[in-house]
């Protein structure tokens, strides 16, 4: 006896099959929406409610960050310790004086003086990226390591002997769990139209507030006004008397100032605060 196709796919099974492909289908949803890495959109700004920060609670390691967290621990001079929810460890102007405790994942450098570049790196470090290109001319980085993108814009610096050095310095921004945050390097020059439209909005800048041998104080100012992030930690600031003429004059141009118990901040989206802030954490080390 024949079988006709009615046959072989009856109702039952025909229900069957719609219920197994739908099943398929919302697993594969699910996997998209929940299994790909958080990285931000720096220029979209987000309306999403804000809380102040909270300065940390003593000088532990957190196990495991949740999926909108980061970690930032000031090391020193101009180098921080950023901590992914999973697990990516970036240290920026990894240098042979100050460093953290375990070699990171990522390390960014500059070329401005040996406090910003390390001549022996450790060797098992996995993406070490120069804010200067060592042979010349430009450099480009546009890195994703595990849920966090790395992109740099590079800028002038000055030698010791005053001269421009053309594109000897980087500005690295890292995007991770929602969040933008740029390091400034040792940035010697205000910023252009294009180089802010590179940048995009960011919410977090690590800027040097030393007055001396970077910014003055005027040009800063005018760079963070461009920038407008939420939240800037200031570093550089090893010249007496430089980070307390910062605070003076973040207070001035209507920032909260505000001092952290700890070289330690995790740090959300929703708990970046509403109005401008300058958050200060003293050098940690490792």
């Amino acid at each position: 006896m024949s079988h006709g196709i009615s046959a072989v796919y009856s109702p039952a099974k025909q229900l069957l099959c719609f219920l197994n492909w739908g099943t398929l289908l919302l697993g594969l949803l699910f996997s998209l929406l929940f299994c790909l890495p958080a990285l931000a959109v720096c220029q979209f700004v987000a309306d999403l409610p804000a809380v102040p920060p909270a300065a940390g609670q003593g000088r532990v390691w957190q196990a495991v960050l949740q999926d909108d967290e980061v970690q930032i621990r000031y090391i020193g001079h101009s180098t921080f310790e950023i901590e992914t929810p999973k697990g990516v460890r970036i240290a920026t102007d990894y240098n042979d004086n100050v460093r953290p405790f375990l070699p990171p994942t990522v390390a960014t450098m500059n070329g401005a003086h040996s406090t910003h570049f390390s001549v022996s790196p450790d060797p098992s470090i996995e993406h070490l990226l120069y804010g200067w290109n060592p042979d010349g001319g430009p450099i480009d980085h546009d890195l994703t390591v595990q849920d966090v993108h790395i992109r740099n814009l590079q800028t002038n610096i000055r030698g010791w002997n005053g001269e421009v050095r053309r594109l000897g310095n980087s500005i690295f921004v890292f995007e991770v769990a929602n969040l933008c945050i740029a390091h400034l390097g040792h940035l010697h020059h205000r910023l252009t139209e294009e180089d802010l439209k590179r940048l995009g909005h960011i919410d977090i800048v690590f800027a040097a507030v030393d007055n001396s041998s970077t910014l003055r104080l005027d040009s800063l100012m005018d760079v963070l006004e461009s920038i407008g992030p939420s939240m800037v930690i200031p570093m550089h600031f090893h010249f007496a008397g430089a980070l307390q003429a910062f605070e003076a004059r973040a207070r001035d141009a209507g920032y909260e100032v505000m001092r952290a118990d700890t070289p330690k901040l995790v740090v959300t989206r929703t708990s970046l605060p509403s109005q401008k802030t300058v958050y200060v954490m003293m050098p940690g080390g490792a």
